[in-house]
């Protein structure tokens, strides 16, 4: 149940309302807007009738019962676009759209320092890199796990760039938080709850990947798990879903994916074109949809020579494939008035 607050009602008023919500044991959820003030409702509202909640005060506008099963992922809780800050940089779909660059796996010092670099360069905000990967078969690497992670925090030290690398286990998360700016759930581990719950008591991002035959709306329930459980800071990442035609590319882009996000949560929409399409040569053209589409950000694969990458790196593009697709997307981007931006050195 959502309760709309009128336009300037006081801050007197608004802590009266939440003090009686609470008192129905219900939890309140305020998000404040340009505009109104949502109070969301969270519980068993079936005790609370549509007019008690009017009678909660004259500056109520309006009472709606929320059906979608996701609460504080929908737009009707949180009308207003989530801005998530990661060292100093905003990141939601009121600012300038972001990259994630870097290679599938760390695989030495000397390369990932070499591409965080580069991508640093070429204009990214974030260096990704694999320490934990799970792997459809047990005999393809499986990233250096540990020791990864400290190579990640040597490559952020002479990049500057902020970290995003992927958590498999619930026993890992206070090692990889103390590492990463970011933490990403990768599409296997979509659906892994008990990871979800834990990763919601964690004072940092949550990168949430679509896992490759799931619902938009098992998704958004998904990146529910995490907001029930505090966190309030989860951007979704689209990165391609299975399909019956795995001929031509890896995935389907479900590029449609964004405008429909948009409609239903107020979470930063990130694209990852590496992925779904697991060609090189496919990566630029979906990545300039996707922002065309209305993404807030990218994930890209890059890697200094994707021909001896120990991992994906059909999909890597090189150095100069990328400082060329950043070019494009700037230039895009700034059509839509989403960009460009800088990163000064940290």
């Amino acid at each position: 149940m959502i309760i709309v607050l009128k336009p300037g009602t006081p801050r007197e008023i608004l802590d009266e309302i939440v003090q009686t919500v609470t008192q129905w044991s219900l939890e309140p959820h305020v998000s404040v807007g340009s505009a109104h003030v949502v109070i969301g409702l969270i519980g068993d509202t079936r005790i609370v009738s549509e007019s008690q909640c009017y009678g909660l005060s004259p500056f109520v506008e309006r009472v709606m019962r929320v059906e979608k099963r996701f609460k504080r992922a929908s737009r009707e809780f949180h009308p207003e676009p989530t801005t998530i800050t990661v060292r100093g940089i905003p990141l939601g779909a009121d600012h300038p759209v972001f990259t994630i660059a870097g290679p599938c796996s760390v695989e030495s010092e000397a390369m990932i320092i070499e591409t965080a670099l580069a991508v640093k360069a070429a204009g990214a905000q974030f260096l990704r890199g694999g320490a934990f990967k799970p792997r459809t078969s047990p005999y393809e690497f499986q990233g250096h796990g540990e020791s990864a992670l400290e190579l990640l925090a040597a490559a952020r030290a002479a990049s500057g760039l902020g970290i995003i690398t992927e958590v498999m286990d619930t026993a890992d998360i206070d090692m990889v938080a103390a590492v990463a700016d970011v933490l990403q759930v990768g599409a296997r581990n979509m659906q892994n709850y008990a990871l979800l719950k834990k990763l919601g008591q964690v004072d940092k991002p949550i990168l949430l990947k679509r896992g490759f035959s799931s619902s938009i709306n098992e998704w958004l329930l998904a990146a529910e798990y995490i907001l029930a459980a505090g966190n309030p800071n989860v951007l979704l990442c689209e990165r391609g879903i299975r399909s019956f035609d795995q001929q031509y590319t890896r995935n389907v882009l479900d590029l449609s994916a964004i405008p429909v996000l948009r409609t239903l949560t107020h979470l930063p929409i990130v694209v990852d074109p590496a992925h779904a399409t697991g060609k090189a040569q496919f990566v630029k053209s979906m990545s300039l949809a996707a922002v065309a589409a209305g993404c807030d950000g990218l994930m890209v694969e890059v890697h200094p020579t994707p021909a001896k990458a120990l991992s994906d790196g059909a999909q890597s593009l090189t150095p100069e494939q990328f400082q060329e697709l950043m070019g494009a997307v700037s230039h895009l981007a700034t059509v839509f008035e989403r960009g460009p931006r800088t990163l000064s050195t940290v």
